[in-house]
């Protein structure tokens, strides 16, 4: 498989990794202050790309911490700025996850940014460490454990978690078994640091970056540990920073998220002309799904060709969720309900190939699970499912549930980056009103973590993803300026 097949196939399913949503060793930058061997650029493999970027691949410790540690491979991309005379320094394109790969962004996201930016600076994307092309990890799941309705957990529908505790340690075993070396050294501090080992052989003495979803904790983190080597940041669809939790408090934001968001969809799909129509009113979409969703638990609908293949209660919960990311995908969630309804199932969904999910989920696990310790005890998990039951029905308890770190062997090996606001004040944060992934209640966790170093741009839009991508002017406006110029707003400020 040629590197540019592979950087396709993992920028496809970006959003398949965030499914997997006695600490004593204290987090340092570590040595990165050696002589950077600049990067050799080559054309970029295969075809589809913009024909100006190019690839390089960057060597890094596998253990920063160790001066003798193996080393591994980082696949690096970019397009040169397209003014030399404007150019300023270099943008990294920071992608969602964990598992998400930029090495393509240069030439996908990174072609709608504005032209003075795109003047301002070298785009650069990059393959971060155990994700192909870069040096790559493979936990050998079971089949039916890449089921994203498998690697979110989603209890039994009568509210047990004992289901998703043997899924854990049964998935944490492959993980151990087949993962190697590698996977223990997967970190959201250790991608900081191999960021900033691209920086230095770029040449660059500071660098910008544009972080999306897991992409702005990666970001902050970066920001936290190397404060002086970063100019202009932009922190997109935030993620809470809170550092007793780190991604349990990701998985458990979905609540939120799925609170402030279904409004927005059933406002949709009640709209009269609207062809995929489930609802007569807004207000009786909500009560409609979660019977459906209970018939499902009790009556499953045979699914050929998905994974799994029915269509049950948590297939559904999981569409609907997955269904909120954008409104674009609200026709597809709705024809399932109305398949549903009638007994039925549209075409089961096309899948990426098995070793990408493979790939992907491996590298989500590695870093979930060594960022923070999660809880050992069912009984943990089950108290707070119970309670998220209760409060938020349509996610089913799933954002507090056990995921694989609940079985991890492997102690984390640093505490979590505690992000403050000690360094300079130069990062935006751009945030939508409506998140199911980030919640705006998220957002603002980051925001109050970052105190003076940060301003924050709420925009009054629905979905994942905020900066260029659901078309307000505003909030789009004020990013490109910060990128091109510098300038911020004065104060947090609000786009309608």
């Amino acid at each position: 498989m040629t590197q540019r097949t592979r950087t396709i196939r993992n920028a496809a399913i970006v959003g398949v990794s965030t499914a997997l949503l006695g600490i004593t060793a204290p987090v340092t930058a570590s040595a990165t202050a050696d002589p950077a061997v600049p990067l050799a650029w080559t054309a970029c493999e295969g075809t589809g790309v913009d024909p100006r970027q190019q690839c390089a691949t960057l060597q890094v410790p596998m253990d920063h911490a160790d001066p003798d540690s193996p080393l591994i491979d980082i696949a690096v991309s970019r397009i040169p700025s397209e003014n030399p005379d404007a150019r300023r320094g270099a943008l990294l394109l920071i992608a969602g996850g964990p598992g998400g790969s930029s090495l393509n962004d240069p030439s996908g996201k990174g072609q709608k940014l504005p032209q003075d930016v795109r003047d301002t600076h070298d785009l650069i994307g990059f393959a971060p460490r155990g994700l192909a092309p870069s040096t790559s990890v493979d936990c050998g799941l079971e089949y039916g454990d890449l089921a994203t309705s498998k690697l979110r957990p989603w209890p039994a529908p009568d509210g047990s978690v004992e289901g998703n505790m043997d899924t854990a340690r049964r998935m944490a075993d492959a993980c151990a078994r087949n993962g190697g070396e590698l996977i223990r050294h997967l970190s959201t501090a250790n991608e900081a640091r191999d960021i900033d080992r691209i920086r230095a052989a770029l040449g660059e003495r500071k660098i910008s970056a544009w972080g999306v979803s897991y992409g702005t904790y990666v970001g902050a983190v970066y920001s936290q540990l190397f404060p002086h080597r970063t100019d202009r940041i932009v922190l997109d669809s935030v993620d809470n920073p809170d550092p007793a939790r780190v991604n349990r408090a990701w998985l458990a934001g979905h609540e939120q998220g799925v609170q402030d968001t279904f409004p927005h969809f059933a406002a949709w799909a009640s709209k009269p002309g609207n062809p995929d129509r489930v609802a007569r009113r807004a207000s009786d979409v909500r009560p409609m799904f979660l019977r459906l969703a209970a018939r499902l638990d009790r009556e499953p609908i045979p699914w050929p060709g998905a994974n799994p293949e029915e269509l049950n209660g948590n297939v559904l919960r999981q569409a609907m969720l997955d269904g909120l990311y954008r409104p674009s995908r609200y026709p597809t969630l709705a024809k399932l309900i109305l398949a549903a309804r009638q007994g039925t199932v549209p075409p089961a969904p096309e899948a990426p190939p098995e070793a990408v999910l493979q790939n992907v989920a491996a590298v989500g696990a590695g870093t979930l699970c060594n960022d923070v310790a999660w809880p050992k005890s069912a009984a943990v998990y089950q108290k707070d499912v119970t309670e998220s039951r209760a409060k938020y029905p349509l996610t089913a308890g799933m954002p507090r549930n056990a995921m694989l770190c609940a079985a991890w062997p492997y102690p984390p090996r640093e505490a979590p980056v505690r992000i403050t606001d000690r360094g300079p004040s130069n990062i935006l944060l751009v945030q939508n009103e409506r998140d199911v992934a980030t919640p705006l209640s998220g957002a603002l966790k980051m925001r109050e973590s970052l105190g003076r170093r940060a301003v924050m741009v709420t925009v009054d839009s629905t979905g994942h993803d905020a900066y260029l991508a659901h078309g307000n002017a505003c909030g789009d406006r004020t990013v490109s300026r910060f990128l091109a110029t510098g300038q911020r707003p004065a104060s947090d400020t609000y786009c309608d």
